[in-house]
């Protein structure tokens, strides 16, 4: 015989309006416990609560809730989801509609989505109907980009803020189908490349968005080819020819936030860049060390080309690490930032031991962060590893 929580789940599908949402209300302590509960008969519960998806906003709002726990920690759900167009339509037409009362749920469900494989075809999804005046661009990511960023803080949808697409872009960004578009400039969006509309929120009030943007930047700067694009926009460099509508300029949303009110000698500011140069007395350094440290990994990425070690040498990156290490009290922080010090003072394939290099100023006086490791190449290896985020 059924259990009355099994019975309780037959009732998702039920004609009456009440009875669905009270058995929706009742069901979702049990999501994310009792996830075999909603797989029962061929996951027939999921398919009723797609279907409640669209029902009236207090019944959508349980369902939606039960889906974000289920496809959480369950692959089959996660699966069974992420892989059906129909439903994903629906989900793109109702967070795109700027009286949905449920769109905060629809981006936290989305981005547990995109953890899925399936979900890379969101990039070349061409949607029928254009979501107007909210985005002019015909492709579901660019109008989910438009939400993000012109729904931030409620201001396009006094029922969402869209904090958790950012967590949606991060996850997408893992896959190498994602760097790429986020790296690219876009032909049909006046060549702006994707990245630069995400970056801006790396000091942000909220702390969902900053978490979540930091680590689509980090995973988008695992994309090699792209590291020309995101250092350009700096003071003229030979070394990167780009035009000025290409690049990225993303060292300053990097930066800022590992800066606190420190001040700088007249040595260390010369070639600084602009936006990190005369700071207001009461900035504050980013709270979150987690995401400090994806900052630190994510210019550390940056490093790994020649082109870039000497873009972040001459900007004075180093003493910018310096005063996070001397500031931050946590080991995790000062970790990153000795790596990244070996890095940028290594020297470099072809300087002579008395040459100074491009070190930005590091070797005048500021003294390093850990000694060089003088041999043992393997150890410096393995140092620098950094994986994806999970």
């Amino acid at each position: 015989m059924p259990t009355e929580l099994e019975e309780l789940v037959e009732f998702l599908h039920h004609g009456n309006t009440q009875i669905r949402q009270v058995a929706a209300d009742h069901l979702v302590g049990y999501s994310q416990s009792h996830s075999t509960l909603f797989k029962r008969n061929q996951l027939e519960p999921i398919k009723d609560l797609k279907l409640l998806v669209k029902d009236y906003a207090p019944i959508a709002k349980n369902a939606l809730t039960i889906l974000i726990n289920t496809s959480g920690h369950d692959q089959e759900v996660l699966k069974a989801l992420a892989e059906d167009d129909a439903f994903l339509e629906v989900l793109l037409s109702r967070i795109t509609n700027p009286k949905e009362p449920n769109a905060n749920e629809i981006a936290m469900l989305l981005a547990n989505l995109a953890k899925h494989d399936s979900m890379q075809r969101i990039i070349e999804l061409k949607r029928a109907a254009v979501p107007k005046p909210l985005s002019n661009s015909p492709y579901a990511i660019d109008q989910l980009l438009d939400c993000f960023v012109k729904g931030a803080d409620g201001a396009l949808n006094k029922h969402a803020d869209f904090d958790y697409l950012s967590y949606f872009f991060a996850d997408l960004a893992k896959f190498p189908q994602g760097r790429i578009y986020l790296t690219t400039p876009q032909p049909h969006d006046s060549l702006i490349i994707p990245l630069t509309k995400l970056q801006v929120f790396t000091s942000h009030a909220s702390h969902i968005r900053r978490l979540g943007v930091s680590s689509c930047i980090k995973n988008s700067a695992f994309h090699i080819p792209a590291h020309p694009t995101l250092l350009s926009n700096l003071s003229p460099d030979p070394n990167l020819p780009l035009p000025p509508h290409t690049g990225a300029n993303l060292l300053p949303y990097l930066l800022l936030p590992l800066m606190g009110p420190e001040e700088y000698s007249d040595e260390d500011t010369e070639g600084m860049l602009d936006e990190c140069q005369l700071l207001e007395p009461d900035k504050e350094r980013e709270r979150d060390v987690e995401i400090m440290k994806t900052h630190l990994e994510t210019l550390l990425l940056l490093s790994t080309t020649r082109e870039g070690r000497e873009v972040l040498r001459r900007v004075k990156v180093y003493p910018i690490i310096r005063e996070c290490h001397l500031q931050v009290e946590d080991e995790g922080v000062r970790e990153a930032c000795d790596r990244l010090v070996q890095v940028l003072m290594r020297k470099e394939e072809g300087e002579e031991d008395g040459d100074e290099g491009q070190d930005g100023g590091a070797s005048k006086g500021a003294g390093r962060l850990v000694e060089l490791k003088q041999d043992g190449e393997e150890d410096e290896d393995e140092e620098e590893r950094i994986v994806d985020i999970v």
